[in-house]
């Protein structure tokens, strides 16, 4: 990482600033005629605004663990005129030290390579208008400095800069992780007793679910000690899992920052999994690379066998499961704090667990020290109350709150907070749905109350002891403080749904929150019908999808012509157990195509992800961004309507009787 930063900032007499204009003829001259600019000349109006991720670097680019391959496509997505502005080494060999753009710096996708590709492109110093919030962590946790162009401006004309300019925004905790260099010599600070922690002021009061996971797992705090939010604290965790697309760079981050014979305090409580990667040799576009892919298989299995992580390889070609799936069947308990290198971490909360995603170098920062950095979160509370309708899932219930409140981003880095009576008419495999895509609501993660129903779960699933749970489970505080309020969804008031695919042309974007009422939207015919991924390849969505291929069956019916219906199993237990039901022989005796577990179309990897822009999709998924699962249009639906879709060749919610009404 970069070392403890100075006390004085000043630009290198030998180094140069890039702008990132909205004219990209400024930039090509700035890289390769050796054009250097100043801010005075410039208006925040000549700038870039919303640079996301996937332009600094695009998917293919991530398939690269070393931070220094992937410097070498740094900006790779800017494209003009079909041709990239940035060529292969452009940025790192241009001998800049600062980067400038507009608004929202760092959109889109999570995906901390971003933040790496200019930080090992040489990059110290990172000024914009403004940031989006999970790239400005990112910066933060690799100890890139950012500033606003007022500062650029004074550090242009040769004055020097204190640090605290840079960091005095932030809390104590972050300011501290930015002075030190970022994350890694933080921790090593912390661990070595270099630094100590600021005690939290905050007094004793009532706490949400998620405040009282955090309130228990405190470091360097006197016990008991309440939180609030925006609180900043050190947090142990007592568990957390990665994968093969990111367990690569935890590996070469540990070897870099503590040797090559570095170990785990406590291997037993971390996992990696092979689940994401072993469809993606049916994306056309992937295939080139391929071989990067088994780079990242072998270094992750390297990471296994080298810190005794629990390892959920794929054993011929055949993975145990979806990491989310798989670790609450196995290994997150009642009350845990868990963290994950993927953002459907939150599918966790289920079992009335803190759990949401972090980025690469976080997570190997907390896997070798067993503590991370939290921002304690707002939450907002969704009371439910009644019971759902024949035909609808918690997926409705979902895009439903997808709709009418993360839409209007009530929800937006919120603690999602799941109870109520009507809570208890929904399994736990509904709950995790709800859970799963907290996420899509951009919110921090999604958590539900503990009952009786959970502990029995927990006792058949994982083996958890039920007095035990009970000792560990979290319920709000009576008086809690909701920042987003408390919210009453009435189950019995929702009707099937969709997100529709919007239309990018005309400016609606793809996105899972353009909800709308089955009723509503007009025949729609499809092509494509996929039941799967975390989201939807739980038991109780493989119930639903043998309840309606059953009554088709007893219709008389097989699977639409000119439909292709998927269906994917979420984990080996899943499959299993369709196998006892005679789900299975079900699924196949009426066309369904059947795929092993893992994930698959919902990364744009493996069967049931469209191949022409004409195509329609109905998906069980998570995510509708265009292009997300193919080029055609996608809409996402509940594990009914996707089945009964499947058999009517158009979008169809699912009731009793329905194959007869057709017929």
């Amino acid at each position: 990482m970069n070392g403890e930063q100075p006390n004085n900032i000043r630009l290198s007499e030998s180094k140069r600033v890039l702008f990132l204009t909205k004219d990209l003829d400024l930039i090509r001259k700035q890289l390769y005629e050796g054009l250097n600019l100043r801010m005075e000349d410039l208006s925040v109006e000549d700038l870039l605004d919303d640079i996301n991720t996937d332009v600094m670097t695009p998917a293919w680019v991530c398939f690269d663990h070393d931070p220094g391959e992937i410097a070498k496509n740094a900006y790779a997505g800017l494209m003009h005129n079909g041709m990239r502005v940035f060529s292969e080494n452009a940025l790192k060999d241009g001998g800049f030290e600062a980067i400038v753009s507009g608004f929202r710096k760092g959109t889109g996708s999570s995906r901390e390579t971003a933040a790496q590709c200019e930080r090992w492109s040489g990059i110290r110093y990172v000024f914009a208008a403004s940031f989006a919030p999970i790239h400005e962590r990112n910066n933060i946790n690799l100890g890139q400095l950012m500033g606003d162009h007022e500062m650029l401006k004074r550090l242009q004309d040769g004055e020097t800069i204190h640090i605290d300019e840079f960091t005095s925004k932030y809390d104590p905790v972050t300011r501290l992780i930015l002075e030190k260099g970022g994350l890694f010599p933080f921790a090593k600070s912390l661990q070595s007793k270099g630094i100590v922690l600021p005690p939290i002021e905050t007094e004793k009061r009532a706490m949400t679910m998620a405040e009282k996971i955090i309130s228990r797992n405190l470091i360097g705090q006197q016990e008991g000690q309440c939180v609030k939010p925006g609180d900043a604290v050190i947090a142990q965790v007592q568990g957390g899992y990665s994968h093969e697309f990111t367990t690569a760079q935890v590996h070469t981050f540990l070897s870099e920052e503590y040797g090559s014979e570095y170990s785990l305090p406590n291997p037993t409580k971390f996992a990696v999994f092979e689940d994401h990667l072993l469809y993606a040799h049916h994306n056309p576009k992937f295939v080139p690379f391929m071989h990067k892919v088994q780079t990242l298989r072998d270094l992750q299995q390297a990471f296994q066998k080298h810190t005794g992580v629990r390892d959920y390889s794929a054993v011929d070609g055949i993975s145990p499961g979806i990491c989310h799936q798989v670790a609450r069947e196995e290994f997150i308990d009642v009350g845990d704090f868990i963290q994950a290198t993927d953002s459907h971490t939150c599918m966790g909360g289920a079992s009335n667990a803190l759990t949401y995603g972090v980025g690469s170098s976080e997570y190997a920062s907390l896997v070798y020290s067993g503590f991370t950095f939290v921002k304690v979160p707002e939450s907002i509370r969704f009371e439910l109350v009644g019971t759902l309708n024949p035909g609808c899932t918690a997926k409705d219930v979902i895009l439903h709150i997808l709709a009418h409140h993360a839409r209007e981003e009530l929800t937006l880095n919120r603690c999602m907070e799941f109870g109520g009576p009507g809570l208890s008419s929904l399994s736990i495999d509904e709950r995790a749905t709800l859970c799963n895509m907290a996420t899509e609501c951009s919110a921090r993660t999604g958590i539900c109350e503990a009952d009786d129903d959970l502990y029995a779960w927990m006792e058949g699933m994982v083996g958890s002891n039920r007095s035990q749970m009970i000792d560990n489970a979290v319920a709000a505080d009576k008086d809690a403080v909701y920042d987003g309020g408390i919210h009453i969804v009435d189950l019995s008031s929702i009707h099937p749904m969709v997100a529709h695919p919007g239309n990018p042309d005309e400016g609606i974007p793809s996105d899972p929150t353009n909800g709308a009422e089955i009723s509503d939207i007009g025949n729609v015919k499809i092509n494509i019908a996929y039941g799967g991924s975390c989201t939807a390849g739980k038991i109780d969505d493989v119930l639903y999808y043998a309840k309606v291929c059953q009554a088709a069956e007893n219709a008389g019916l097989v699977v639409k012509d000119d439909v292709e219906f998927f269906i994917q199993y979420g984990s080996g237990h899943v499959k299993d157990f369709a196998v006892k039901n005679g789900w299975h022989d079900l699924f196949k005796r009426v066309g369904v195509k059947l795929i092993d577990p893992g994930c698959g179309a919902c990364i744009g990897a493996g069967p049931g992800v469209s191949t022409d822009e004409k195509q329609v999709t109905v998906s069980a998924i998570n995510r509708n961004f265009q292009g997300r699962s193919g080029p055609g249009k996608l809409y996402l639906a509940s594990p009914l309507t996707v089945a009964a879709s499947a058999f009517t060749g158009e979008i169809t919610s699912y009731s009793d009787g329905i194959f007869n009404e057709k017929n």
